[in-house]
C-alpha cells in the first residue's frame, strides 16, 4: 500500500472576523483548509462564499490565486502534511464528493464556534465550521487525531497534533508550490 499526503493549513487573513476571533482564542491562526496537493490548487473548507462577505459562509472549494485568499496577500499560514494510505485518501475523496455535489445545502455553523468556545458542542445537520470540516473529513476517513468530536476541534488542536508534520510558515504567498503556481 503506498503511502501519500493531504495538507492541512491553517490561516489568519488579518480580517476583522478572524481577528475577532483570535482576541478570543489567543491562536495565531483561526481558519482550517484540507488540500490534496501542495501547489493548494485542490482545497476545501467551510468559509466565506463571497470574500467581500464574512456572513454568507457555507462549503467551499477555495482558490488561493483567485478566491478569498486574492483579497488577502498578507495572509498568513502554516502547512502540515499529514501522510495517509490510498484507502484513506479514497475515503476522504468520496466524503469531499457528497459535499461538492450538495455544496448549497451546507451552512456555516456560526453557533458552533460559540459552541467551542463554551466547551459545548452545537452541532446541526449539514453545518460546519472550517476545523469542524476538516476534523469530520479525517474521522470519517477513520484517521483520529485526536480523542474529541470535530464540533470540539479548533485549527490550534492541528498544530498540537504528532501526526503533523510542519512543512511550512509564513506568508501564504510566499510558500514555493503557491509561487510556482502565481508565477
Amino acid at each position: 500500500m503506498s503511502e501519500q499526503q493531504v495538507y492541512i493549513v491553517l490561516s489568519d487573513t488579518g480580517t476583522l472576523f478572524t481577528n475577532l476571533i483570535k482576541s478570543y482564542t489567543r491562536a495565531p491562526y483561526n481558519h482550517a483548509s484540507i488540500a490534496f496537493d501542495s501547489e493548494l490548487k485542490e482545497m476545501y473548507s467551510f468559509g466565506r462564499k463571497n470574500p467581500r462577505n464574512p456572513l454568507h459562509g457555507g462549503f467551499v472549494k477555495e482558490d488561493v490565486l483567485t478566491g478569498t485568499y486574492s483579497y488577502y496577500p498578507e495572509t498568513t499560514c502554516v502547512i502540515y502534511k499529514l501522510s495517509v494510505t490510498d484507502r484513506e485518501i479514497e475515503k476522504m475523496k468520496r466524503i469531499l464528493n457528497v459535499f461538492i455535489r450538495k455544496n448549497d445545502k451546507f451552512l456555516y455553523n456560526f453557533l458552533g464556534v460559540v459552541g467551542v468556545s463554551i466547551k459545548e458542542p452545537i452541532e446541526f445537520s449539514n453545518s460546519y465550521f472550517c476545523s469542524q470540516f476538516v476534523a469530520e473529513v479525517l474521522k470519517r476517513s477513520s484517521i483520529n487525531l485526536w480523542d474529541k468530536l470535530p464540533a470540539m476541534v479548533t485549527p490550534e488542536d492541528f498544530r498540537k497534533s504528532d501526526r503533523l508534520d510542519l512543512i511550512y510558515e509564513g506568508k501564504l504567498f510566499e510558500f514555493e508550490p503557491v509561487k510556482r503556481s502565481n508565477g
